[in-house]
């Protein structure tokens, strides 16, 4: 009884007010989780020099770890959990521009903190592989562990390509998962499909440079490596790679986005609410505005009524991604 009667007191002075603050958080502790799992899975490949794990292993728990992380931040956020997805809602004016740098700043500390407890977890281990040096290159390099690093033979020109390819896949398919009027996949199930997305994306598209396709996944990790002690080469090696992981993938969600949005999204047929808007548009110039208003009335009224939804979003069907909740 006094537990509970200390929880209740405990939950009115720490509930955040602040819708922001709420959602910064949930991207902060999502982030945060998605990053843990991926980069254990990675240490304990690296650091059993693959006796427990190897490249599979570690790309589906890192398909995994999205659909953890999406589970704990979707309600509340969205499920961002990446930069690159966070401009594609901003591309599609479900999600504020002004929210784009917070989001993105948060989700990068999410990773930062992420990689400094794996850190933490492994430091036995990596320190009893790597003979106490940590190192960026060689044989027994550790940094990769962390940050994503080109392969030997790639150049910053086809790592660039290869990291806008594999973004703009990411977010057209996520776009295709998350879209109520094309074949979405049933409610609650979308986390699922997004972490089997992304596990795919890992074992077909990672040999290039390890598939970051996240700028927070890459830099927040990066940033802790330099801290740590890895030194400035985190930065420098492999030709100065540290900028392509997060430059390409905003490239990537860009051009994915387009892609949906010209190839599916705007040959959707008109939903009922729509075709009245544009027929009371095109007989009665000037008062769309108060058209607008009754529809969303009269939706509004029969759902009070019938006490459920009456299958059109509250804005008259124009938000045709549920993005509110949409992982």
């Amino acid at each position: 009884m006094i537990y509970t009667r200390f929880l209740a007191k405990a939950q009115a002075c720490l509930r955040l007010r602040s819708l922001l603050l709420r959602q910064c958080l949930a991207e902060l502790l999502g982030v945060f989780m998605l990053i843990v799992i991926t980069l254990s899975a990675s240490a304990q490949a690296t650091t059993s020099e693959g006796t427990k794990g190897g490249y599979f292993s570690s790309a589906l728990a890192g398909g995994i770890a999205v659909m953890v992380a999406i589970h704990v931040s979707g309600g509340v956020s969205g499920g961002h959990l990446n930069p690159a997805f966070t401009l594609t809602m901003c591309l599609l004016g479900q999600c504020p521009w002004w929210k784009l740098p917070i989001f993105s700043v948060v989700q990068t500390m999410g990773a930062f903190l992420g990689a400094g407890t794996v850190y933490m977890l492994y430091y036995d281990a990596i320190h009893s592989y790597s003979n106490g040096t940590l190192a960026v290159t060689g044989p027994r390099e550790t940094a990769s562990i962390f940050a994503t690093y080109p392969a030997p033979y790639l150049s910053l020109g086809n790592g660039f390509f290869d990291q806008v390819l594999g973004t703009g896949v990411l977010i057209l398919s996520i776009l295709a998962i998350i879209d109520s009027r094309n074949r979405r996949v049933p409610h609650g199930l979308e986390p699922i499909a997004v972490g089997l997305l992304v596990t795919a994306l890992g074992l077909a598209m990672g040999a290039n440079c390890m598939c970051a396709i996240n700028p927070a996944r890459d830099l927040g990790p990066r940033l802790f490596t330099y801290l740590a002690g890895w030194g400035p080469q985190v930065f420098s090696a492999g030709n100065y790679w540290c900028w392509v992981p997060v430059v390409a993938p905003m490239v990537g969600a860009t051009i994915g986005t387009a892609l949906y949005e010209l190839g599916v999204e705007f040959h959707h047929l008109p939903s009922q609410d729509e075709e009245e808007t544009l027929t009371t548009k095109k007989h009665h110039p000037g008062t769309e505005k108060d058209t607008e208003i009754s529809i969303y009335a009269v939706n509004k009224y029969a759902e009070d009524w019938t006490g459920g939804s009456t299958g059109n979003p509250p804005d008259g069907g124009h938000n045709k991604l549920e993005t509110s909740s949409s992982f």
